[in-house]
């Protein structure tokens, strides 16, 4: 019998790009899909795969019969309703923060570590944050051929990681900016923000229009930034090095949507340009971008919107022995988020 989907936050952002991946795929596994949302969006009607699907309430019984139930909603809902519904007998795959860094839960890339789907002793699946994620398949192929050692990431994040409001944000940043001059002096920003009523409430500690911001997430221990240690915590335990090395320093950038992560990364082989080149090219969701002498690297403006995550600028580092130094873009939002979690569904749904 073809397994039963659920998806719990249909009506959000994330939870409405995950449908727009649905109708998308070229197979499709489901017997049955199930939307869920909060109460307020009960009754709404979402056409998937041809088939108007009323969401229902988010409540406990609703995962009964479920095999498979992808959560597109904050930490604290899915704190409370991931385990619900493995109670119930689905198996949760979480978007969320909420179980990533769970010693029972395994924080899952297919690309990378497929097999740990099934090592899953509270029948839940964690899926990793959208900056980590970004430059994980990359790494993915160059770990298992050269095994990695060291990482030190630089991200260029896009204002949509702060969500809705990040975005909303950075519109009216742009708009209230734009034709009048400002930028000579980092003055000439804020006083323009000022003057349409910006000078609060804004998710960014600083203006992120005409600036970037070197800071994402909240304040953790010695001055690093939660997003900071999600890089390197995350990392190690998708790759399965518990001592990996990380330092990442993560930038906030004028960018609605698409991160991007500079990668410097030693491994115990030595590694050519060649050899990553050709791996790269090997791995269906990477789509190698890399020709500067004729200006061919990968920039946000060109992979949002896109499944892949593109790779380019591949160097042999300078003074860094078995080193290579990359540049990586991905949808934050798409790969980033929805698709990764349906990819796991999928590897669930095809293991039976």
């Amino acid at each position: 019998m073809a397994p039963v989907l659920a998806l719990v936050g249909a009506t959000g952002a994330v939870g409405t790009m995950m449908v727009d991946i649905m109708n998308s795929r070229d197979t499709w596994p489901w017997g049955e899909v199930r939307l869920i949302a909060s109460p307020r969006s009960a009754g709404k009607k979402i056409t998937v795969r041809g088939e108007e699907l009323t969401v229902q309430a988010l409540a406990p019984e609703v995962f009964d019969g479920v095999d498979i139930a992808m959560f597109d909603v904050p930490d604290e809902v899915s704190a409370q309703w991931a385990p619900i519904a493995a109670e119930r007998g689905a198996i949760a795959v979480d978007n969320s923060g909420a179980f990533r860094m769970d010693a029972d839960v395994p924080l899952v890339v297919p690309e990378v570590n497929a097999a740990e789907v099934g090592n899953r002793p509270r029948g839940i699946i964690a899926n990793p944050n959208c900056t980590t994620l970004s430059m994980m398949a990359a790494l993915g192929v160059l770990h298992r051929a050269f095994e990695l050692k060291e990482l030190v990431v630089a991200s260029y994040q896009a204002a949509s990681g702060a969500g809705q409001e990040g975005i909303d944000r950075l519109q009216a940043e742009v708009a209230a900016v734009a034709g009048k001059g400002v930028g000579n002096r980092g003055g000439d920003v804020r006083e323009a923000l000022a003057a349409a009523g910006l000078s609060a409430d804004s998710p960014f500690p600083a203006p992120l229009a005409f600036n970037v911001v070197p800071w994402a997430g909240s304040l953790k221990e010695d001055g690093w930034a939660s997003e900071e240690l999600k890089v390197r915590n995350e990392s190690r335990k998708i790759l399965g090095i518990p001592d990996l090395k990380v330092s990442a320093t993560c930038v906030r950038v004028p960018v609605v949507t698409t991160h991007a992560l500079a990668v410097h990364a030693t491994f115990a082989e030595p590694v050519t340009v060649a050899q990553a080149h050709e791996l790269f090219e090997a791995e269906p969701t990477l789509v190698l971008q890399d020709d500067p002498a004729n200006g061919v690297f990968p920039t946000p403006a060109d992979v949002v919107g896109g499944d892949p995550t593109y790779v380019g600028r591949v160097r042999q580092a300078l003074d860094f022995p078995n080193t290579l130094d990359f540049f990586v873009c991905g949808d934050n939002l798409r790969k980033g988020a929805a698709l990764n979690t349906y990819e796991i569904a999928e590897v669930l749904a095809a293991r039976g």
